[in-house]
């Protein structure tokens, strides 16, 4: 049943993005591996990597401390993120794996205008330290009855500085002011936005 889930997760997600992704495989003490999925599409301009992780949505978010959880429904996701190509981003997948492990190990719900807080650059080198969670355009992959779709999320990197920004006024503030500034957030290298 489980590995039925990660087929249906990545089936849709290439009917949906027309290519076949790299994969790599990451795994943690007690926990099933999660594969982190790398597109490559080169038809949207300068080009886009989509990273879509695998396995988060094996088994429904739950909290780890509830003995009578549902090992069927209840709400699952994947993590996507979205960068420009052409910067390499060595230890993104390992840092997006460790994301998407975090409701197995933390019982962590992933959700949209959620933030989570890495505490460590999401690749090396990188300024943002944490993600945005938003619904992402890939939607939802719809599985067998009685189980709940799994919800493909945006994880959109964000600086430390973002995060309290978030923290004190909310994502959409947040999104008003990227918007506002014109940042890209898809650039890897792109400036922080700043609280007005």
């Amino acid at each position: 049943m489980t590995e039925a889930v990660t087929d249906l997760v990545g089936r849709h997600l290439r009917e949906r993005l027309g290519a076949e992704p790299q994969r790599a495989s990451v795994t943690f003490l007690g926990v099933e591996p999660i594969d982190v999925l790398r597109f490559v599409l080169d038809d949207s301009g300068p080009g886009e990597l989509v990273y879509v992780t695998s396995g988060c949505a094996r088994h429904p978010m739950t909290d780890p401390t509830d003995l009578h959880a549902d090992p069927v429904r209840g709400p699952r996701a994947e993590l996507v993120v979205r960068m420009r190509a052409g910067s390499p981003l060595p230890g993104l997948h390992k840092r997006l794996a460790t994301l998407a492990a975090a409701p197995a190990v933390e019982g962590l719900i992933l959700d949209a205008d959620a933030l989570v807080d890495l505490g460590e650059p999401l690749w090396d080198g990188a300024t943002c330290t944490a993600v945005l969670l938003t619904s992402d355009d890939l939607g939802e992959v719809e599985l067998p009855d009685p189980m709940d779709p799994v919800r493909l999320l945006r994880a959109v990197p964000i600086t430390a500085n973002e995060a309290a920004w978030v923290r004190l006024k909310g994502a959409d503030a947040l999104r008003d002011a990227w918007r506002e500034a014109g940042i890209d957030v898809t650039e890897p290298n792109r400036a922080s936005a700043t609280p007005g």
